[in-house]
């Protein structure tokens, strides 16, 4: 485990509550189970702190406007994280999940496609978007949400996550459009 390096001051004994759990959920895939640090509240809280701080930070010296959390684990850290920062929080939901009217990507998978959606009226032109998930892989998830805030007008500030896979290259997808901080990398 390592942190990442633009990532500001991180809390990183907060490693310490990342269980790794082999083989789920299939063979070959070794699991970050987040589920320990949920269930202390102090490293909740200095996770939540940290995420919301390099959001602000990386807005500055403008507010961001909204905060958007994809489905599902990013709803966990993405709306205490828009509480912190007086943002509103706007969901990045599968399929069917929304019920007005919505705009929908497809995006590809390494294994198929998949597809997220958000109100039409959740993000305003100009409006300063940052997501946030709990941890990028391949980054295709966060891309695509990107290019929702996008597609609505918003512009996409960054991607702040909790865990981050690097040999996975999500980073390098995410740079092209929108810089990815996370609190911890595992190779």
């Amino acid at each position: 485990m390592t942190v990442s390096e633009n990532s500001g001051t991180p809390p990183t004994h907060l490693a310490a509550y990342i269980q790794a759990v082999a083989d789920f959920p299939s063979e070959g895939i070794l699991f970050r189970d987040i589920t320990p640090l949920l269930a202390s509240p102090e490293a909740f809280h200095q996770a939540v702190d940290w995420m919301a701080e390099v959001a602000k930070a990386a807005c500055h010296p403008q507010s961001v406007d909204v905060v958007v959390g994809i489905e599902s684990r990013g709803f966990i850290f993405g709306t205490p994280v828009a509480l912190a920062l007086g943002a509103s929080f706007v969901p990045a939901r599968k399929p069917g999940k929304l019920p007005r009217a919505v705009r929908r990507l497809e995006y590809s998978l390494e294994y198929g496609t998949d597809a997220l959606e958000v109100h039409t009226d959740a993000i305003k032109p100009g409006d300063r978007v940052v997501v946030v998930d709990d941890l990028v892989a391949t980054g295709g998830t966060a891309r695509a949400t990107g290019e929702l805030i996008q597609g609505l007008g918003g512009t996409w500030a960054a991607t702040v996550a909790l865990i981050e896979l690097p040999a996975l290259a999500g980073r390098k997808l995410l740079q092209e459009q929108a810089p990815l901080h996370s609190l911890l990398q595992y190779p």
